[in-house]
């Protein structure tokens, strides 16, 4: 090939790339998107749809109380009929019959509810409606349809109201609250002071909490904005079905800093099915008082950790009295079900049938054993589980029979003179404690003078030698506590004072 035949191959190839890269530019100005590349969507998505779906259900609650206002004014004297008077008083009587006519004067309080059913049955919280006189439901489109109370339930805060008017109403189906996690996004809407829906997100900040406003609390904690006139309200999971009811929040001010509860669904749903069917609600009964395990009580009894509840007391006639369960029984299971913590065994009850035959798993002297109870009804006047407030004690007698060294206290048999002066029952049993080391273990667990040591280490006792041979061989043992029954003015408590070191 020639000096100038490759020249000009050369100019070819050149001709060739540049052509090459010419229609690769024109491919990607066609191929470009005619405007800016949009940016990907920041945070979770809207919550419109979700909204627009369940709102329509949820629904302000407006109670009227009628209450007595007898106005203050002057009273007037008693005039003649004919007498020159009579007219001259006339107006101001006029005027004091007016204000006789206007002393009936109404309150008005305001709450949120949400309706379950087609037909128009609304829950709310109880503490909404209690003491009213009138109750209206009050729609977005402001539609106000007067409302009858089908029942409710105090204990859990609860209650059931039923509108009439045109149907189908709206309504919100139950979620299953055992399956909303810590964590889980959440929607709550009320419809608070008449203005209408509001709605605030968040997420579930924590499950199982007791804020003692009763003796079933097992609230699911919430960060959602929920204020005063939300109570009654549902709390929504993102597939637009209520876990719970709104009823209560933390606030040192009034007004709401994030941390509300809700009545969970799978509490609430047996308690509103209940009113619904019965206009009240029957919840199972054991017949049982019980208290926490400590780990105190737990090593003295030799369980591995402190679970269950311990039953400090049986009733009389009761079905746990009717069965094999006794006081100092810890309660470990109950109808399958697991009871980590105390405060867990009344409310597992009370949403057990009624007439139902469970077993019961408890730990007694050592052992698991397994009993079966039939459950009865818990009376009005009965509570499940969780006792008394200690009274006050009394002051410490001189003398006593023994003293009890290792937990600094000094005990007595049952005397006359002791029954007096601690107002002990005619039917007292066990020893008197008479004297009590301050600071000592004793008086850490709460033991005080004027207080019946019943029990030790789950053996009955009657006088005081028999307490010192049981707190002695408790100790040669190993262990590092006495489990002790104690009674006070008719209430009784395990507790389990630690050995001096």
């Amino acid at each position: 090939m020639t000096r100038h035949e490759s020249r000009r191959e050369g100019c070819a190839v050149r001709r060739r790339g540049a052509a090459l890269r010419a229609a690769a530019f024109l491919l990607a100005l066609v191929l470009a998107p005619a405007g800016p590349i949009a940016a990907a969507p920041a945070g979770p998505p809207g919550f419109a749809d979700l909204v627009a779906k369940v709102a329509p259900a949820v629904v302000n609650i407006a109670t009227r109380k009628v209450a007595s206002a007898r106005p203050e004014g002057p009273s007037f004297p008693q005039i003649p009929p004919g007498s020159p008077f009579e007219e001259f008083f006339k107006e101001f009587f006029d005027r004091d019959r007016e204000q006789q006519q206007q002393q009936q004067r109404r309150s008005f309080s305001l709450g949120s509810g949400f309706i379950i059913d087609p037909e128009g049955y609304v829950v709310t919280n109880n503490h909404v409606i209690a003491d009213a006189d009138e109750i209206s439901v009050v729609f977005n489109d402001d539609k106000e349809i007067p409302a009858r109370v089908v029942g409710r339930d105090p204990k859990t805060d609860l209650a059931l109201l039923k509108i009439n008017g045109e149907k189908p109403f709206p309504f919100v189906e139950w979620a299953d609250s055992d399956q909303v996690r810590v964590g889980d996004w959440m929607l709550a809407i009320g419809n608070p002071f008449g203005l209408g829906s509001t709605v605030t997100a968040g997420i579930i900040s924590a499950r199982g909490r007791d804020i003692r406003s009763g003796p079933y609390d097992d609230y699911i904690q919430v960060d959602a904005a929920i204020n005063r006139g939300n109570s009654g309200g549902p709390s929504f999971t993102m597939d637009g079905k209520v876990f719970g009811v709104n009823t209560a929040i933390f606030s040192p001010s009034g007004g709401n800093i994030g941390i509300g509860f809700a009545i969970p669904s799978n509490l609430a749903k047996p308690v509103i099915d209940s009113l619904k069917r019965t206009g009240r609600v029957a919840r199972g009964w054991l017949g049982v008082r019980i208290q926490t395990v400590t780990d105190e009580i737990a090593e003295s009894i030799g369980l591995k950790e402190p679970v269950g509840a311990l039953v400090a007391s049986v009733t009389p006639g009761g079905p746990a009295a009717n069965s094999a369960i006794e006081p100092g029984d810890v309660v470990l299971e109950f109808d399958g079900k697991k009871i980590d913590k105390m405060r867990s065994l009344p409310r597992i009850v009370a949403e057990t049938p009624v007439g139902r035959e469970v077993e019961v798993v408890i730990w007694r002297k050592g052992e698991r054993k397994t009993v079966r109870v039939k459950l009865g009804e818990l009376p009005d006047d009965e509570q499940v589980a969780e006792l008394g407030k200690p009274q006050e004690p009394g002051k410490p007698a001189p003398g006593a029979a023994a003293r009890i060294a290792e937990f600094g206290i000094q005990v007595s048999p049952i005397t006359p003179e002791l029954k007096e002066k601690f107002q002990l029952p005619e039917k007292a049993r066990g020893v008197v404690v008479v004297e009590v080391e301050p600071n000592g273990p004793a008086a850490q667990e709460g033991i005080r003078p004027g207080d019946l040591i019943v029990e030790a280490m789950q053996e009955e006792i009657k006088a005081p030698a028999e307490l010192v041979a049981k707190v002695e061989a408790a100790k040669r043992s190993g262990r590092k506590a006495a489990l002790l029954l104690v009674e006070r003015q008719g209430d009784v408590r395990f507790v389990a004072p630690r050995f001096k070191e």
